[in-house]
């Protein structure tokens, strides 16, 4: 079965009129949330189009392009402490060109219980693979494997957990394998995580990850394949931070539309300024399916301007397309509630 364009667009209106119901009910009876507005614009220039963009990836996909959103995160509470969380990030975003100008986009929309051996989680929601199963990415101009679509994906509908240890994390998931838009064509995907260290006590992550099943290849909210293809894919992935150096490292081998895959992500990134208020990265990608292969090199800056507002710069070389972009994105976060 396939949920419409037409009927998700109604599923979102009700979604969120529902969320905005229970958001005001509970901004009159609790003070335990964060209401966050957010707003960013994107401009650059492509030398393949010979003309400016509004986009940083494509016209389809959902990062990152002009838009107006809203972040909310609720924790719930009982008699006995905090049981579970209920977290939604919707956003309008803006196309410059295409039939549909403005585009509803649902980005986070999960609740979460603690349950005594885990988190549990049920939603749209990061899938359990790579460094997309734990690095914020939803401002961020760099890509990772999940926001390129060569691993898994940035968000998909489904469930999952996730346990913290003193050493490190496990994390699993059980989702559509659809992305963004929800299809039933017997599309899943099963993924898990397990990791050593704790990026914020150890300066350090090192994880192994695996996902198996049969994923829809989608763009955004745009469906490319409506078959469902087979995918296994075995990775490793580290963080590593050393005083103002940081290190990604993200890497994939296995099977993807019915070829041997291959992928490797390395990002650099630089601190300067009191607070790591500026940073410069360097991030060279490549992947390989079957006899299609293709390398990207991005370099960019961001700079903290306030503690609201981002302006971010990037620059990305793609050999499959022959495309140089450079772009600009004004980024800004801030906390309402």
């Amino acid at each position: 079965m396939e949920v419409s364009s037409s009927r998700y667009r109604l599923i979102s209106i009700a979604v969120l009129t529902m969320i905005a119901f229970l958001m005001a009910a509970q901004m009159a009876f609790a003070k335990s949330y964060l209401f966050y507005l957010e707003a960013q614009g994107v401009a650059g220039y492509s030398t393949e189009q010979e003309k400016p963009i509004y986009y940083s990836m494509s016209q389809e996909d959902v990062m990152q392009k002009p838009g107006l959103g809203f972040d909310y995160l609720q924790r719930l509470s009982g008699e006995t402490g905090d049981y579970g969380a209920l977290a939604i990030q919707a956003r309008l975003g803006f196309n410059a060109t295409g039939e549909q100008a403005v585009q509803p986009q649902l980005y986070n929309a999960y609740f979460k219980y603690k349950a005594r051996v885990a988190d549990l989680w049920v939603g749209h929601n990061r899938p359990a693979l790579g460094i997309s199963s734990y690095l914020d990415s939803h401002a961020l101009l760099l890509p990772t494997f999940g926001m390129l679509g060569v691993a898994g994906y940035d968000r998909d509908w489904g469930i999952g957990s996730y346990r913290d240890f003193n050493w490190g994390n496990l994390a699993l998931s059980a989702t559509t394998a659809s992305g963004f838009p929800v299809y039933f064509k017997g599309n899943y995907m099963l993924a898990g995580r397990i990791s050593r260290g704790v990026l914020t006590q150890d300066n350090y992550n090192v994880g192994v990850s695996a996902a198996y099943g049969k994923n829809l290849e989608t763009v955004g909210y745009e469906l490319i394949d409506p078959q469902p293809s087979e995918m296994f894919l075995a990775g490793a992935d580290l963080a590593y931070l050393w005083n103002r150096l940081e290190n990604r490292l993200d890497l994939f081998a296995g099977k993807k539309l019915g070829h041997a895959a291959y992928a490797l992500m390395w990002r650099i990134g630089v601190n300067f300024l009191e607070e790591d208020r500026l940073k410069i990265e360097v991030q060279p990608v490549y992947w390989e399916i079957g006899n299609d292969w293709n390398y990207q090199l991005y370099a960019g800056i961001t700079f903290k301007a306030t503690s609201d507002l981002t302006p971010r710069v990037m620059y990305v070389y793609d050999r499959q397309s022959n495309d140089q972009r450079v772009l600009l994105q004004l980024y800004w976060y801030h906390l309402l509630f």
